[in-house]
């Protein structure tokens, strides 16, 4: 069986595909991953084939996320990040270069993250089924084809037919446990939940100096680095945790310079990419922006977290551990260090995180995920009333 997995940029959009990927590769699949050009040292780390895809203008794009950042609300960045960027400029540089991979590799079944749009398009075109594997802890319900209007665009664009498969009942595999979920949210009717395999720890690099004060893990993903948070958000963290009896280790991700922060507070180190699970192993909590990702790692090493969402589908994803009880939510950087200190002097956090972790770990592994991509890529998807 052929899979061709279809992503966005950022390592925090390839991260959710990759054990699906490696499952399927490990199973005797053949595996492609294709994304614009700047995702390949993410797929490239993670050990699976690359396809490079068109990327849009940087012009562009940096004018959309000027207005992203002074949007009003963290509803209305979403709505502009979902309609312009993913669904827009994103799925249109991407949609020519995935249109004649998909008809010159030829697939069996296409495999797409939440933000990417084109493979759908592509996967219509040859006429195979296409699989929605979440980058999103919430499920994607019909808000999310809301924000998707813009496809009916690009299909006029490129003279593509309406579609004739019922997206609502497409499958959606996600490595995120029910109770992560909003309650008042049902349960999409075409679900699979898997548990992504464990990373085996690592004893911390040199650079360590061998301290045992508490580990605090800063990292605000891909987003705050390319979108224009850089460095606020990352000065604001370390300043506030400079004073506090820990060791931190911000990591600025692969698109920023860590000299670019110029010096940081002594209790601090600054990388730009460190295996993130691994780390976790040795961390006593954990700051960042409520990303998908690194919310769910957190919660999988059952590790309380610090969170200060920016934009998109970070602020349900807080406001979600702060209402386990798992984590904090928080509004800027300026209360940082109360909250590091409550996660660390009050077991309570901790015990909620461990209790996410256990229903993770009840999950099904991921490698159950194979046989329903083979049903899948054999029976297709309904269709359509």
């Amino acid at each position: 069986m052929r899979i061709l997995f279809a992503t966005t940029r950022g390592a925090g959009h390839v991260g959710p595909l990759v054990p699906f990927a490696h499952a399927c590769v490990a199973a005797g699949h053949e595996v492609l991953v294709a994304a614009a050009p700047s995702t390949r040292p993410h797929v490239q780390r993670a050990g699976l084939k690359f396809s490079p895809l068109g990327e849009p203008d940087e012009a562009t794009m940096a004018e959309i996320w000027t207005r992203v950042k002074a949007a009003p609300t963290g509803i209305e960045a979403g709505k502009i990040v979902f309609e312009e960027v993913f669904a827009g400029e994103f799925a249109r540089s991407a949609l020519p270069g995935l249109m004649a991979l998909a008809g010159r590799w030829l697939p069996d079944v296409v495999v797409r993250e939440t933000c990417e749009f084109a493979s759908v398009l592509a996967a219509e075109s040859i006429g195979v089924p296409d699989v929605h594997a979440a980058c999103f802890l919430t499920v994607v319900n019909e808000r999310w084809y809301d924000l998707a209007r813009p496809m009916t665009k690009l299909r006029a664009e490129f003279g593509l037919a309406a579609p004739r498969r019922d997206r609502s009942r497409e499958p959606y595999l996600t490595l995120a446990p029910r109770s992560l979920e909003h309650p008042d949210f049902p349960e999409f009717p075409g679900t699979h939940r898997f548990r992504a395999p464990a990373t085996p720890s690592r004893p911390l690099p040199d650079w360590w100096d061998g301290s045992d004060e508490p580990l605090v893990y800063v990292s605000f993903g891909s987003s705050a680095a390319g979108n224009g948070f850089f460095p606020e958000v990352y000065r604001g963290a370390l300043e506030a945790l400079a004073d506090l009896p820990v060791r931190v280790l911000l990591t600025v991700g692969t698109e920023v310079d860590p000299a670019a922060l110029g010096t940081v507070p002594a209790n601090a180190h600054v990388e730009a990419w460190v295996p993130q699970r691994a780390v976790m192993a040795h961390a006593a909590a954990m700051v960042g922006h409520g990303g998908s990702g690194s919310t769910l790692a957190a919660m999988a090493a059952g590790m309380p977290l610090a969170l200060v969402p920016l934009f998109a589908d970070q602020p349900d994803n807080a406001e979600r551990v702060a209402a386990l009880g798992a984590g904090l939510q928080l509004d800027g950087t300026a209360r940082l260090g109360d909250a590091v200190t409550t996660l660390l002097q009050d077991p309570s956090y901790r015990t909620a995180a461990r209790a996410v972790a256990n229903d993770i770990a009840a999950l099904p592994p991921v490698t159950a995920a194979v046989s329903l991509l083979a049903d899948i890529a054999e029976q297709g998807l309904p269709l359509a009333a």
